[in-house]
């Protein structure tokens, strides 16, 4: 994910918007239980971080997807595998 992408899902007052999901209820109470428990204030704390805890592993596939994608293209447009590495070593050496 791109860093800035990132700081801005980090702020805490991030524009909201309503949904309204239907989930079975045992479900529900078992989030009210279990929130407390890891220290979120409510069960609806705790649906937002399970959904971005998914959201984010699935915006990292697909972005290492388009990685993969873009390296096996250079490989085919006769980029030597070198230059590649060399690329990626550069890029990884700035990465926090």
């Amino acid at each position: 994910m791109k860093i800035e992408t990132l700081k801005q899902r980090l702020k805490k007052e991030r524009p909201m918007k309503s949904v309204t999901l239907r989930i079975p209820e045992d479900v529900v109470e078992d989030l009210k239980e279990i929130a407390p428990l890891l220290g979120f204030s409510g069960y609806q704390p705790l649906i937002r971080a399970y959904i971005g805890q998914g959201l984010r592993q699935d915006l990292e596939k697909l972005e290492q997807n388009n990685f993969l994608e873009l390296i096996d293209s250079l490989k085919r447009q006769g980029v030597e595998e070198k230059v590649i590495n060399n690329a990626l070593a550069e890029i990884t050496a700035t990465l926090p």
